[in-house]
């Protein structure tokens, strides 16, 4: 059974930054893929950065070059550095993991490709 607890989430004004963080109770890097999703009021969850096994990394369109998604596999981390944040970043972020390889880049990927989650972390971002 794997673990996932996130940490970071907060208010924002836009421009802002923040960092999220997903503690697991499992080393990940290498073995896992794990991704970030955010899920807004009203709308479908949907992935935001991946990492594979190989430390290939994918974005959805809307973060690239602002959101970066990294993990310290010593620690047991992943973390989004989310830079240059707007209103549409408002969210509940949650961090996802699967064992074996990424199924799809994260633009395609489906939740129901990941049996591991997080509870979330509220991100709010203001104009």
């Amino acid at each position: 059974q794997v673990q996932l607890v996130e940490s970071g989430g907060g208010s924002v004004q836009a421009g802002g930054s923040l960092r999220l963080s997903c503690a697991a109770s499992v080393y990940t890097s290498g073995r896992y893929c794990v991704a970030w999703f955010r899920q807004a009021p009203g709308k479908e969850r949907e992935g935001v950065a991946q990492i594979g096994r190989d430390g290939t990394t994918s974005y959805t369109d809307s973060v690239k070059g602002r959101f970066t998604i990294s993990q310290d596999g010593a620690k047991k981390i992943l973390y989004l550095q989310m830079n240059n944040l707007e209103p549409e970043d408002t969210a509940m972020y949650y961090c996802a993991a699967r064992p074996g390889p990424c199924v799809e880049d994260v633009r395609a990927t489906r939740t129901i490709y990941f049996g591991y989650w997080g509870p979330g972390t509220q991100v709010t971002v203001s104009s």
